[in-house]
């Protein structure tokens, strides 16, 4: 038979899984494999770039989805275990699970269309249901594929951030902020640091100075006003007039407010935005392809024209 989509991959992996062991990504791919009965070559089969095997690469999509939608999990690098979601899923005896049967989940909905404004424009997943891939423009389809791993990326970054240590957090902030030019700096942050974790020099004399306060946080655990006026007060007791507050999770309305209201000159940033920047500015990522689009030069036609 011929390889299956991801799409058509999603129910069998769950299945998989039932039994709630907890597999290697490529023993479930192999158990997929059998059960799909391809042959040596489906299984071996690249891409036309040659980048990657089609079923294994499909596997993966497939795992991703399920993952953020919240039915399976990685406790570990590469491995996946079923959740009880995913369990409530199975039971429910779907006939299929595609993109169609994830939208049911908040947490895939967000994953699969991000939109940087829900606070103005609330998505219609209706309307996103009707469009055919056919529709599409290769442009367009390449488009929301690079959007796609973008988000899955940030993603993947922020929960690292968030399970790692508060001085990790500390030291990527100031790692960031070096990267963008804002100078050089130090972390500071400690028991007692007064509300803040490091400080940043933009000249050499150190006579204009950005202080920085980092907060990993859970993602449901947001930033309160009460700590940003904390924050303004570590900036008047050092007098400085230039603050950035990161954190993992996200500010109240009421904190931008007040940052927004205050004299000074404060940025807060988001989880979202903060894994972004470190994305833009190569900071815990590295490039693994790059694709090369070419068209038609015209001027180069136009050159021997007599």
């Amino acid at each position: 038979m011929a390889i299956p989509d991801y799409q058509t991959i999603m129910l069998p992996l769950l299945n998989s899984l039932e039994d709630k062991t907890t597999y290697k990504i490529s023993e479930l791919t192999e158990i997929l494999a059998d059960e799909f009965d391809l042959t040596d070559e489906e299984k071996q089969r690249k891409f036309e770039s040659g980048s990657s095997k089609i079923f294994r690469n499909r596997v993966r999509w497939a795992r991703l989805y399920l993952k953020k939608a919240g039915l399976v999990d990685d406790p570990k690098r590469g491995y996946l275990v079923i959740t009880d979601k995913g369990l409530a899923a199975l039971k429910s005896n779907p006939e299929k699970i595609d993109v169609d049967f994830l939208k049911k989940y908040p947490d895939f909905i967000e994953f699969k269309y991000p939109d940087k404004n829900k606070e103005e424009t609330q998505i219609d997943v209706r309307s996103i249901d009707t469009e055919k891939v056919e529709e599409k423009t290769p442009d367009e389809l390449l488009e929301e594929g690079f959007l796609l791993i973008n988000n899955s990326l940030a993603q993947d970054l922020l929960s690292r951030l968030r399970n790692n240590s508060p001085h990790f957090f500390e030291n990527a902030v100031l790692l960031l902020l070096e990267s963008m030019g804002y100078g050089k700096g130090k972390v500071t942050g400690k028991t007692g640091d007064e509300g803040m974790d490091g400080l940043i020099h933009q000249d050499k004399l150190g006579l204009e100075t950005i202080v920085f306060q980092a907060k990993r946080y859970a993602e449901n655990n947001t930033v309160g006003s009460s700590t940003v006026r904390d924050f303004i007060g570590t900036l008047d007791l050092k007098g400085v007039t230039k603050g950035v507050f990161i954190t993992t999770s996200k500010f109240t309305p009421s904190a931008k407010e007040t940052a927004s209201k205050c004299s000074k000159n404060i940025k807060l940033i988001e989880g979202s935005e903060f894994v972004q920047l470190m994305i833009d500015n190569d900071i815990g990522v590295n490039t693994y392809k790059t694709y090369r689009l070419k068209k038609v030069d015209s001027d180069f036609f136009m050159e021997f024209d007599e």
